[in-house]
């Protein structure tokens, strides 16, 4: 049978189509990238605090993906998981927090906040609460802990949700003691930038860790069509010119579109000397 020009053409552009939904469905959303930095002095070759943001999770199951993610937690011995918000969005989705968290070594601390879809949810936070504490993970809503790893002290701020909830930075920091880092999670970025104008030299703070926006979930060539309310001017990684500085995750679940374009699921390390 001879191929035509035509044939070809529309086959090239039928495989193209397959590829790109394939990737879209599949490939985004299920392979996990991991984003690792090295902050101020730490290097490679340094002994350093292993500090791990998972952001979005959005529990549908715990699938391969998920189970796959608790394996590489665990190997890597992180001292501290950060969970920025949107574990889950539906009530009976909860038990599914439980049991993903249980596949993690429990001796790893964690820390959690809360999204706008565990308010739109409506999510029983005191059943929400136990589970975290049940897992070593303290869910912090506008207040902060100080803890100590390798003879280093860091403070967590957990600011409660910008859109969901009702965030408040002055609230959240008055428990802030002096430390040697200190790292803000705040769920939504665009309530990055009035915790930017509230900052002062006895806060501190390191960067600011985000999520909420997927890093646009379809993210054509850099130009994301669709970002939820309370995304601001941010969509994905760093920003650096903010003080301070934030870095927004794409997260690793999907909301509304369960598909992904241009923006993996991820999570991210940050190596603090």
């Amino acid at each position: 049978m001879k191929l035509t020009r035509r044939k070809f053409i529309r086959a090239g552009l039928l495989a193209t189509f397959g590829a790109i939904l394939a990737d879209m469905f599949w490939i985004e959303k299920f392979f996990i990238e991991t984003n690792e930095f090295y902050i101020g002095k730490a290097t490679k070759e340094t002994t350093h605090i292993k500090v791990v943001q998972i952001s979005d999770l959005h529990l549908q199951s715990v699938n391969y993906q998920l189970k796959h993610l608790a394996n590489k937690l665990n190997k890597l011995q992180p001292q501290l998981i950060l969970i920025t918000g949107d574990a889950i969005g539906k009530s009976e989705n909860t038990p599914l927090l439980n049991e993903f968290l249980k596949l993690i070594d429990k001796q790893i601390k964690k820390v959690a906040i809360l999204g706008n879809w565990e308010y739109w949810g409506n999510i029983d936070l005191d059943e929400l609460n136990k589970i975290y504490a049940g897992n070593n993970c303290t869910l912090l809503i506008n207040e902060t802990k100080q803890y100590s790893f390798k003879n280093k002290s860091i403070s967590i701020t957990g600011v409660d949700d910008f859109i969901g909830g009702k965030a408040d930075y002055g609230t959240a920091i008055k428990g802030y003691k002096k430390s040697d880092y200190h790292i803000v999670l705040n769920h939504c970025p665009r309530y990055s930038d009035y915790i930017s104008s509230q900052t002062d030299k006895d806060t501190n703070i390191d960067f600011i860790l985000s999520g909420h926006t997927h890093g646009g979930q379809i993210n054509l060539f850099g130009y994301a069509p669709f970002l939820p309310p309370g995304s601001g001017k941010y969509v994905k990684g760093w920003y650096n010119h903010n003080v301070p500085k934030m870095y927004v995750s794409k997260g690793i679940g999907t909301s509304i579109l369960p598909a992904r374009f241009g923006a993996r699921a991820e999570i991210a390390i940050f190596n603090l000397l």
